[in-house]
């Protein structure tokens, strides 16, 4: 039995048939020399024979009778493996286009909340000769980073080399203590999880005191604050249907503009989203508000090392600059503001980041729960960036050559951009509400014009 911390618990209440709370990954996969046509058939058996699953994957959600006490995790025993392992099929001709159709109809549906919160889907069917993973698991269950540490676990160096999945109790990788099932939360742990919690109330202090210094600076110099941002086309009541998208760019690239500034891949990635922003609002979003878009960017403060595989991230606000036309001007801006919000949380302790990260969520996501999203957004949208392996890996002797993430978007934050870096390249995916996001394909060329003019400005 593991009780669930104030951040995973908010996902699960905000989670609404509107708005699914799961994060996902697409992997594209090249299928090993000399498989035959029975390898897919073969790879989804195995996928479901493990003898053993480990936590989180075994872990079920459980409300206990009375209405003080606090949800928690437990193992499943019935755990029926073949309804979270499935297999499907693209429609001819089975481009990319087709993959990402099926990818956006699969994101928009709710785990079922009685079983274990994943599923896997192998895809095959791609002209292209790969075939496809598509996984998600709930954003409860762990974060970007602690699902990025599960999948390289599972993956090798050597086409040869075969490793346990992340599922399986043999795997490698993290080893989160096994809990024990049964039972419920007594006043004794509860009082002892409030006593926590006070001990961490200075620190917050400290973090809430630079937060009100910032407001000394001018507008375009100090950190970006909830709700400072500006209403536009991307903040608006959502449906539970998903459009996705995705590219690559390559990392050398990125590298190469990030030198010439002085700046680092995570500022520019903000400022290719800028420029790409401001382009689809100028042409489908009725026009650029004057005030400069906001981003949330999640930053992992997981010590080193650590285990578990809750969620282990704070979110700092980012000042995009879509307001102003040069792209270097913006990327100062970006540049700044981001460095004030990681200075923000420098130097707390894990405790006090995790209260102040409860603390900072329950605005973000107050207009959400209240229906007034549109209207007074806390923040635009949410672009991440999770470091991916730098080698080219393989899943038990299929080359992985493509690793696409696919997030989460709520009332309010229609869209959300997320960025994997692997292996020399950064693949960008791209998740909005289908209805009140159109045409978020053009997003690619847009990101694409985006580093071009980087590139330009610093004379690459």
């Amino acid at each position: 039995m593991r009780p669930l911390s104030p951040v995973d618990s908010t996902f699960l209440t905000a989670e609404t048939r509107q708005t699914p709370m799961h994060v996902g990954s697409l992997l594209l996969l090249r299928p090993p020399r000399g498989s035959g046509e029975g390898y897919l058939q073969e790879l989804c058996r195995d996928f479901s024979s493990v003898a053993e699953f480990r936590p989180p994957f075994d872990q079920k959600l459980v409300h206990p009778p009375s209405r003080l006490g606090m949800p928690h995790w437990e193992t499943d025993r019935e755990l029926d493996a073949e309804y979270h392992f499935r297999h499907s099929a693209l429609p001819h001709p089975g481009r990319y286009r087709e993959l990402f159709v099926l990818v956006s109809r699969l994101h928009g549906t709710l785990l079922d909340r009685s079983r274990p919160l994943f599923e896997y889907h192998i895809i095959e069917g791609l002209e292209s000769g790969q075939f496809a993973i598509y996984a998600k698991v709930h954003h409860a269950v762990l974060d970007g980073i602690a699902g990025m540490k599960l999948l390289k676990a599972s993956l090798s160096e050597s086409e040869d080399e075969r490793k346990p999945y992340p599922w399986s109790r043999e795997a490698d990788g993290l080893r989160p203590k096994r809990e024990r099932s049964g039972g419920a939360l007594d006043a004794r742990k509860v009082l002892e999880m409030a006593q926590a919690q006070l001990g961490t109330v200075p620190g917050v202090a400290r973090a809430a005191v630079r937060a009100l210094e910032s407001f000394a600076k001018p507008r375009d110099e100090r950190m970006a604050m909830p709700f400072d941002a500006p209403r536009s086309a991307i903040n608006a009541p959502i449906t539970g249907a998903r459009r996705f998208v995705a590219q690559s760019y390559a990392l050398d690239r990125v590298d190469r503009i990030r030198a010439a500034y002085g700046a680092t891949v995570n500022d520019i990635i903000l400022a290719m989203c800028a420029s790409a922003l401001r382009r689809y609002l100028q042409e489908f979003g009725g026009g650029v508000p004057d005030k400069p878009l906001t981003a949330m960017t999640p930053i992992s403060f997981r010590p080193e090392g650590a285990e578990g595989l809750g969620n282990a991230v704070t979110a700092v606000l980012v000042n995009l600059g879509t307001h102003v036309a040069d792209p270097l001007a913006r990327l100062e801006l970006i540049r700044t503001s981001m460095t004030d919000g990681k200075n923000l949380v420098k130097g707390l302790t894990l405790a006090e980041v995790t209260l102040f990260t409860s603390l900072t969520f329950a605005p973000l996501m107050a207009p959400t729960m209240f229906g007034v999203s549109g209207r007074m957004p806390a923040t635009n949208l949410i672009i991440s960036n999770v470091p991916g392996p730098t080698k080219r890996l393989y899943w038990n002797g299929a080359l992985m050559e493509g690793m696409y993430p696919v997030s989460i978007v709520t009332h309010g934050l229609a869209m959300n951009i997320t960025v994997t870096s692997y292996a020399g390249s950064l693949d960008f995916g791209i998740v909005a509400c289908r209805r009140t996001v159109p045409r978020v394909q053009r997003l690619i060329d847009f990101l694409e014009e985006g580093l071009a003019e980087l590139e330009r400005g610093a004379g690459l």
